[in-house]
């Protein structure tokens, strides 16, 4: 493994931008579960659950799976074998990590169109993760997007202001490919917490700008209840096409997630696309509540992984699991849309998304 230093200049001047979740994967990373506080009560089941993600996913792509040692991986192996798993199209690689949540700790990759030898098509950009300024592992962790970078030999970025490395998750961003970004002020800009003391909106969109490649932020409001991230952009709107993005439908009155998923949907319908009309907006129900021990958790179907030729879709045993499922796969009808039963998965309080992170093709 080689460390490739970054070229000089943003990553955005050298043409590098975030791509789109449906373009081209050249695999999917994600790392075993360990961390059993993560489930109370339930972490026996979670496994199976993972086994079974690797499953469709590797009938699709590559998988790429951080263990914690060559024990870890033998263990891995053996499940995944005894599940049915290609393991032809697996491959793990032994680090050290606090939890298994890739789409916040690992690297968030940016493509640029092949022209030449240099700089590479791909590369990496590895902001600081710090468990979502709420937990205090996060040291392994936060080594993630560098160790990434350094298997596939790929330069990487780290993201700094004024001497200090900007935090960022993948779960608080989604990109069009396009230049366009949807992210929610509560969890970036809001007062609940601190990933970034002092760095404001003007500040945080040059970040994108300059990093990503983005042209433009599309700020919601708030994220859904149960989210100890604070926000997360990946529970309540996705984009599914360059100008359709898909947002979750607010619930019935009484409901908590009522005021602040017609807020988004408010603002959603009120943007407009680069070329100055509406964006196409497609709704998702939301399912019942569920709760753990008097606790309510983040489920949403929007919490959905787009993989080569597949979209993996959390369902919580639910009446709405039909309609989620029938309206992903009318936006996607190039793919297989499956339903993963996540009610064990969603303890966590995250889903399929939180737990999978696409490298692009080259």
């Amino acid at each position: 493994m080689t460390a490739v230093r970054a070229p000089r200049g943003t990553p955005r001047s050298l043409g590098y931008r975030l791509p789109a979740e449906w373009a081209p994967h050249a695999a999917t990373w994600i790392a075993w579960p360990h961390a059993r506080d993560d489930w109370p009560g339930r972490f026996e089941a979670i496994p199976f659950v993972y086994s079974e993600i690797v499953r469709q996913l590797a009938a699709h792509e590559p998988v790429r799976i951080v263990v914690r040692s060559a024990a870890e991986e033998d263990r891995v192996r053996e499940r995944l074998a005894a599940d049915g798993v290609a393991l032809g199209n697996v491959r793990c690689f032994r680090w050290p990590t606090d939890r298994s949540w890739v789409r916040d700790s690992g690297p968030i990759f940016v493509r640029r169109p092949a022209a030449g030898a240099a700089p590479a098509a791909r590369a990496v950009t590895s902001w600081r993760f710090r468990a979502w300024a709420k937990y205090g592992n996060w040291r392994r962790d936060d080594r993630l997007g560098n160790r990434i970078a350094r298997a596939l030999e790929l330069p990487a970025w780290r993201p700094r202001l004024r001497g200090e490395r900007i935090v960022l998750e993948g779960g608080a961003i989604d990109g069009n490919g396009a230049g366009l970004l949807l992210a929610t002020e509560e969890c970036l800009l809001g007062e609940v917490q601190a990933r970034n003391p002092g760095v404001g909106r003007a500040e945080l969109e040059q970040l994108f700008s300059d990093y990503l490649g983005v042209d433009r932020v599309l700020w919601l409001a708030r994220g859904i209840v149960g989210d100890d991230t604070h926000g997360h952009v990946d529970d309540v709107a996705r984009f599914v096409g360059e100008r359709t993005i898909v947002a979750a439908r607010p619930p019935g009155d009484g409901d908590p997630n009522r005021a602040p998923l017609e807020e988004n949907l408010g603002r959603l319908r009120a943007a407009v696309a680069p070329d100055g009309r509406p964006f196409q907006i497609e709704e998702l129900p939301m399912p019942g509540p569920i709760e753990y021990s008097g606790q309510r958790v983040p489920a949403s179907y929007l919490n959905f992984y787009l993989a080569n030729g597949l979209v993996l879709v959390p369902t919580f045993n639910d009446p709405a699991d039909r309609e989620a499922l029938g309206t992903l796969a009318r936006l996607f009808p190039d793919r297989t849309v499956v339903g993963l039963p996540s009610r064990d998965l969603i303890w966590g309080l995250g889903s399929v998304h939180c737990l999978t992170q696409q490298e692009p093709a080259a």
